[in-house]
């Protein structure tokens, strides 16, 4: 199985062929100086705008770079940072409704358990009392239905 590229070689190529300091300008002026193709007084000049020019070409590359990797990334269905802050903000918005919606059940249960309390032993039994007459009473105009 072939082994995977080492992408930081390649970053450092690329950032080498783009990034030049303000020494290797300076160096590259003086050579050019020497060969009196450039005048002494142009070498500041001459310097400042090679640094500019390769900061840009870095900055360049360093787009093209970020774009390729969100393209990859997307490709292989990553999630990405604002993706999980899109998702963290609709699970913080789901925890909100569903922890009131709690308290108000909780409350509910409470005043039922106080009400049901308050009412005497004899209440509970006839309640149940009703709902076997009427299930009794279901049972049998059902049966009555069928025949």
């Amino acid at each position: 199985m072939p082994q995977p590229p080492d992408w930081n070689k390649y970053l450092d190529a690329g950032a080498e062929f783009v990034a030049m300091t303000r020494t290797q300008a300076r160096k590259r002026a003086k050579e050019l100086v020497s060969q009196g193709q450039l005048a002494q007084e142009q070498v500041q000049g001459f310097v400042d705008d090679l640094v500019d020019e390769s900061r840009k070409r870095t900055d360049v590359l360093l787009e093209i770079v970020r774009k390729e990797i969100q393209r990859q990334v997307k490709t292989l269905g990553i999630a990405t940072k604002e993706d999980l802050a899109r998702l963290e903000t609709k699970l913080a918005k789901q925890k909100k409704p569903a922890k009131a919606a709690a308290k108000a059940s909780k409350k509910k249960t409470s005043s039922k358990a106080k009400g049901a309390s308050s009412k005497p032993a004899g209440s509970k039994k006839a309640g149940s009392a009703k709902q076997s007459a009427k299930k009794s009473a279901k049972k049998a105009a059902s049966k009555a239905a069928a025949s």
